[in-house]
């Protein structure tokens, strides 16, 4: 078997790959050693990924390759990980040392239903560790470059996952996002990234941050991509208690009717308090160009364009501080030198508690140390009701924002919610790592969604300075179809007004289109 002439597998839509395999054009075989190639060649340099098994993967692939029968759309094809789901037999660490050299011994549900449409696994990308970052500058074991500019970041806490897609190192990629880790990475490299509907996808596997937030989703270079992704790995999981038992809507389905650019009768949602009007400091003047362009584009497509006021989504950022350092702090005390992991001082000389005290010492990054000493300080006595306490009443009125935007109560509201991804486009490794607010500030428009467990995704809508600038929607809970539908019909828009494939000049690595007049 040999592949279409002129086809570069590794700048292909995974749609696309999948239609090729289907016809018999290509192989399973044929792709991963494309990707594999591509990771010896980049990825030394981009540093998104913490382990690949070359072997492994082909051997899959063959497997594949050999099989019989429909195995489903995703079968055969190239999948990377984020190293925080579990995998069996595969090293997981979730970019943290206390967890170096631990290989599960049992799969993550996102990794078995990925496993069980037929896919290859490629390897596990790199992360902040624990999910702990907006720039994949906290992991243990390395920095992640931005394939657009590599003296930039490529987002957090997915910044691996988003590096390998972007640089064409994986046709797509598994992502999780507890305050914007998927859409905020997706964003800064030009890529579609959906954080689902809380409950929504299992969180089985997951080692958990803070697990009333956590959830895996896709990251893809279309929309069409992601929902094919979201679809494989969604659904009601009795092993997740919080799973919620109702099934997925037809995200691909609702993709592909957005690509057909009729919006005739949504009514879209401008958000003041995430970059509207009054509200742009901190948002770059290029990052809220190009949102009023994809605003006005879509009012092209038949959209009608309401300003929504969310007055609670001012305090998302630091009732997000508290909550997901509360949750770190009890989730992560299961790290303890004992059980799994890193083990320091084992040698006799010390007791139990001092194991451990070493343990985490040596074991756990400044950046989750400091999470874990505010969350336990916002847990302590005398302190819980005016810290946790209050940022839980908080998370309530943001989700009465959403009700109201939305018109849950009385019907009169916007279908969709929109807003810049993030307030600025990718930065300097390393400008910001001495200034955690500022840090914390890139999920800035990405924490309420979170916050409220509804859906949202990230769609590119141009450049700025040469760099990605993402537009996000955020829709009512289970309603991950009116992402999908809108983000489509934007990026089809985009395609058609720029006469090429924006997401294709990313993968190729050209210089990029220019931006919009």
């Amino acid at each position: 078997m040999s592949t279409p002439a002129g086809t570069d597998l590794t700048a292909t839509d995974a749609a696309e790959l999948g239609r090729l395999l289907n016809t018999g054009e290509v192989s399973s075989t044929e792709i991963t050693r494309a990707y594999l190639d591509r990771i010896a060649a980049d990825d030394g340099e981009l540093g998104a990924y913490l382990h690949v098994d070359p072997d492994a993967a082909l051997a899959r692939a063959a497997e594949l390759d050999s099989s019989e029968g429909d195995l489903g759309a995703l079968a055969g094809l190239p999948v990377a990980l984020k190293d925080v789901v579990v995998t069996e037999g595969v090293p997981t660490t979730s970019g943290s040392r206390i967890l170096e050299g631990w290989r599960p011994p049992y799969d993550a549900t996102v990794a078995a239903r990925l496993k069980a449409a037929g896919t290859v696994l490629l390897g596990k990308t790199n992360m902040d560790e624990f999910a702990m970052g907006s720039s994949t500058e906290n992991s243990a074991y390395k920095v992640t470059r931005n394939p657009w500019d590599r003296d930039r970041i490529p987002g957090g806490s997915s910044g691996g996952s988003s590096a390998a897609v972007a640089g064409g190192l994986a046709p797509w990629a598994i992502g999780t996002d507890t305050g914007g880790s998927i859409r905020q990475p997706a964003a800064v490299t030009g890529l579609v990234g959906h954080k689902p509907t809380y409950g929504s996808v299992s969180r089985f596997g997951l080692i958990a941050f803070s697990s009333s937030l956590d959830q895996a989703g896709p990251m893809a270079r279309t929309v069409l991509d992601a929902a094919l992704l979201h679809e494989a790995i969604g659904g009601h999981d009795p092993l997740d208690s919080t799973s919620i038992p109702a099934p997925l809507p037809p995200l691909a389905e609702c993709a592909r009717r957005g690509a057909e650019g009729d919006l005739s009768g949504v009514r879209i949602g401008v958000v003041r308090e995430l970059g509207g009007e009054g509200h742009a400091e901190g948002y770059e003047p290029g990052v809220l160009a190009r949102f009023g362009e994809a605003v006005a584009l879509l009012e092209s497509l038949g959209a009608e364009i309401r300003e929504v006021s969310c007055p609670a989504f001012d305090l998302a950022l630091p009732a997000y501080y508290l909550i997901a350092p509360s949750e770190a702090s009890s989730n992560l005390a299961r790290f303890d030198g004992v059980r799994y992991g890193l083990r320091v001082g084992d040698d006799g000389s010390h007791d139990l508690d001092e194991v451990m005290a070493l343990t985490r010492e040596q074991g756990f990054g400044p950046e989750v140390k400091r999470r874990i000493i505010l969350g336990t300080y916002a847990l302590s006595s005398g302190y819980y009701e005016a810290y946790y306490g209050q940022a839980q009443k908080v998370r309530t009125l943001i989700s009465r924002d959403f009700n109201a935007a939305f018109g849950i109560d009385d019907g009169n509201g916007v279908d969709v919610l929109i807003s810049p991804t993030t307030p600025t486009v990718a930065f300097p490794i390393g400008s910001r790592t001495d200034d955690p607010i500022a840090m914390y500030a890139a999920d800035l428009c990405t924490l309420p969604a979170s916050l409220a467990g509804v859906p949202a995704i990230s769609v590119p809508c141009g450049l700025s300075e040469g760099l990605p600038v993402g537009l996000q929607v955020m829709a009512p809970a289970l309603a991950d179809d009116r992402c999908y539908r809108v983000a489509a019909a934007l990026e089809a828009a985009q395609d058609a007004a720029r006469g090429h494939r924006f997401l294709d000049q990313l993968v190729r690595r050209a210089a990029g289109p220019e931006e919009p007049a």
